[in-house]
């Protein structure tokens, strides 16, 4: 990969030293890079940033490497041909097993957990999943009830959360009342 970028390089007739201007790094970054000293060339974040100092895209870079076929950086492509190497950025892209298979959403009506969120906001959760210390959650008791709180802690007897009235309120909840817990994945505020 650091041979194709030092190729895209040349082709723009820019040395180390100006490409890596272009992006707020020195010559001697940039050469790393090329050298294959440094392992985030794989990222396509860092591929988007060093191509972009080059007018190029991605796909030109992967175009380059071995096996790849050789493209003009005067014009950035957005499209591979039919006979693009099955590998780097052309690779059919994997699902990702840790997406949540079952999220609800839950409108607000108090202001209780203010200032993380106020009456009108729209949480986001995935039943089932143990949320992390400081993040919102949804307990579903046995008796229907269900509250919406920050997650503190909990062990084999209780669970303790924060925004029972006001966010600096702990409550305990007993293990034994709780339905289910499950974790605020994102907040939609409304606007």
């Amino acid at each position: 990969m650091g041979e194709a970028l030092a190729a895209l390089r040349r082709d723009c007739g820019l040395s180390q030293a100006e490409a890596g201007a272009r992006i707020g790094m020195t010559g001697q970054g940039w050469g790393l890079y090329e050298a294959g000293k440094r392992s985030s060339l794989f990222r396509p974040d860092v591929q988007r940033r060093l191509t972009g100092a080059l007018n190029a895209t991605p796909e030109a870079l992967m175009l380059q490497a071995p096996g790849g076929a050789q493209v003009s950086t005067d014009r950035p492509r957005t499209s591979l041909p039919d006979n693009a190497p099955p590998y780097g950025l052309s690779a059919r892209g994997r699902a990702f097993d840790g997406a949540p298979s079952d999220v609800r959403r839950m409108r607000l009506e108090t202001d209780e957990l203010a200032p993380w969120a106020s009456a009108g906001t729209v949480l986001e959760y995935a039943l089932g999943r143990w949320p992390r210390r400081g993040q919102g959650c949804i307990i579903q008791l046995q008796d229907g009830l269900r509250k919406v709180r920050l997650y503190d802690r909990a062990d084999e007897a209780e669970m303790v959360v924060l925004g029972a009235g006001a966010l600096d309120r702990s409550e305990r909840i007993a293990r034994s009342d709780v339905q289910s817990v499950s974790a605020v994945i994102s907040r939609l505020d409304d606007d």
